[in-house]
């Protein structure tokens, strides 16, 4: 066989055309795949795990309010993860923020969870909601009515992978200090 657009010499076959494997041609979108992996899945990958939560079983709460009871599971999360608690004010632009309906039963275990706001970066919304099973079991509610709590709380999670909630935030850089709005809550007061 000749290649296309030769002619072989007269009196000598043309030599086999070795066909090449397609290596060379695999090797550019190899390094694509590779440079926009590393590039793109960098935010992504502080979020594929949620590490061991390095606080105690806590005591009983001994508070009365759902809005107490928010602020004490918010710093029982803080204690369970705090090598993951954003240690000073947010910066101005948040990665993303996740509002999370919480249930904690008698006992301290989380009895649901459901996204009240889901957050513009979907890798974070699962990662927050392991975050908030593996803290379990948080301060028992049995001062609260029926002794169970049912309270949504706010998290506001940089691209680094550390987070502050609502309760406890310390506020976002470059931001004027502004008045929060009350934070939503199941049970009327």
């Amino acid at each position: 066989m000749t290649p296309r657009g030769c002619v072989p010499r007269a009196g000598r076959a043309a030599p086999p055309r070795r066909r090449r494997s397609g290596g060379r041609r695999l090797l550019p979108g190899l390094v694509a795949a590779l440079v926009f992996g590393l590039t793109h899945g960098c935010a992504a990958a502080q979020f594929n795990m949620v590490p061991p939560p390095l606080c105690r079983p806590p005591a009983a709460a001994a508070v009365a309010t759902i809005e107490a009871y928010r602020l004490e599971a918010s710093r029982h999360l803080y204690e369970c993860f705090p090598g993951r608690v954003y240690p000073d004010e947010l910066p101005p632009l948040v990665y993303g923020i996740v509002s999370v309906e919480a249930e904690i039963d008698e006992r301290g275990r989380v009895a649901s969870l459901s996204v009240v706001r889901r957050p513009a970066a979907e890798e974070v919304e699962p990662w927050v909601l392991a975050m908030l099973r593996r803290a379990a079991p948080f301060p028992a509610p049995l001062r609260l009515p029926g002794g169970t709590a049912r309270f949504v709380e706010t998290f506001f999670v940089d691209r680094s992978g550390l987070f502050q909630t609502l309760s406890l935030t310390e506020g976002q850089r470059g931001a004027p200090p502004a008045e929060v709005a009350a934070p939503l809550s199941i049970h009327p007061q």
